[in-house]
């Protein structure tokens, strides 16, 4: 393909990625450099017949004149990167120059707010990403491997997850483990203890919130798992069952390599989406047990008071971490494409 021909065909798409994602990442990239110009603060003095009395008031007409002169606020550096609501490192020196060992230093760190959320975020994604991708491919399996004629009725519920409205399966499942529903109930049953509250306990809630993101995440697993099964060369799997191989050791041998793009792919996918967690946490309102590093910048945006430039810098924070993530597989990759 000539060169003028390809920048014809990749043009639109270039235009879309500098308009939608390269210009945004900019600006907020800008924003958490800059901090909101402080507010001009006047005294006034408050007369009655009584007596006068001095107050400090915020001067709006001279505060706007500074935000029109000065839009981004003041530069501030990567001051708030480092403060204590984000990488907190003069906390961090402080908390291993008292801790009394490793274990209290951890329990400290957790008690910083960025850290805290990113141990949920972390966790999250270690336990959902694994077991979304192999329960999906367990279903594509046993979804394969049914009559034809049924596998009509069987796709479509396990599809299910992906079908149902993230919020209102959160929500069913939020009202199941209530006291009062029917998981909440049993498992007050198993341990023998009426007061048992999965919404009230840390880990119960993480646990919950990590079960419900397998179940949603799965089916993505499973439609493309079952799309790469039909196309396994059949010539390969014949010559394996006429050789003796198991039905293990032809999925260990023939169909796991012959998937493994697919499952790379997958990989890279649901990294970048559950290192984004937020919508379980609202969903099941369980922002007092559980915050991410999504959630962590909607608690910035929301109220009052918009922090804008820490949002900005949580989110850059969160765009660092998914690099660094994905840079060992992308780079594997990277050299499997060059070897070739």
């Amino acid at each position: 393909m000539k060169h003028a021909t390809f920048l014809r065909f990749f043009l639109p798409t270039a235009t879309a990625m500098l308009l939608f994602i390269a210009l945004p990442i900019i600006s907020v990239v800008l924003q958490s450099v800059y901090a909101p110009p402080d507010q001009v603060v006047v005294e006034v003095e408050n007369c009655t017949p009584f007596g006068c009395s001095k107050s400090t008031v915020i001067d709006q007409a001279a505060t706007q004149k500074q935000r029109e002169e000065n839009p981004l606020g003041r530069f501030v550096g990567g001051s708030i990167y480092a403060d204590r609501s984000h990488l907190a490192f003069a906390e961090l020196a402080e908390a291993w120059r008292t801790s009394n060992g490793l274990s209290d230093f951890a329990g400290r760190m957790m008690n910083l707010p960025f850290y805290k959320a990113l141990a949920f975020t972390l966790t999250y994604m270690a336990f959902v990403t694994p077991l979304s991708l192999i329960l999906g491919f367990l279903v594509a399996l046993a979804v394969n491997a049914i009559p034809r004629l049924l596998r009509g009725l069987v796709i479509f519920f396990s599809l299910l997850p992906m079908i149902v409205t993230p919020l209102v399966g959160a929500l069913i499942l939020f009202w199941m483990v209530d006291s009062r529903g029917i998981i909440g109930s049993a498992v007050q049953w198993l341990v023998d203890d009426p007061n048992l509250s999965l919404k009230a306990s840390t880990p119960l809630t993480w646990i919950m919130l990590i079960v419900y993101g397998t179940w949603s995440s799965a089916p993505f697993a499973f439609v493309v798992y079952y799309a790469g099964l039909q196309t396994v060369p059949q010539d390969a799997l014949e010559s394996a069952m006429l050789d003796g191989a198991s039905r293990f050791e032809r999925i260990r041998y023939i169909v796991l390599p012959h998937l493994l793009p697919l499952t790379t792919f997958m990989f890279l996918i649901k990294v970048m989406d559950n290192f984004r967690v937020f919508e379980p946490i609202v969903s099941f309102n369980a922002g007092a047990h559980a915050q991410s590093l999504s959630y962590f910048i909607y608690s910035d945006l929301g109220g009052e008071t918009r922090l804008l430039s820490s949002a900005a810098a949580t989110s850059v924070l969160t765009i660092a971490g998914v690099l660094v993530l994905l840079s060992p597989v992308l780079l594997r990759t990277w050299r499997q494409f060059g070897k070739a």
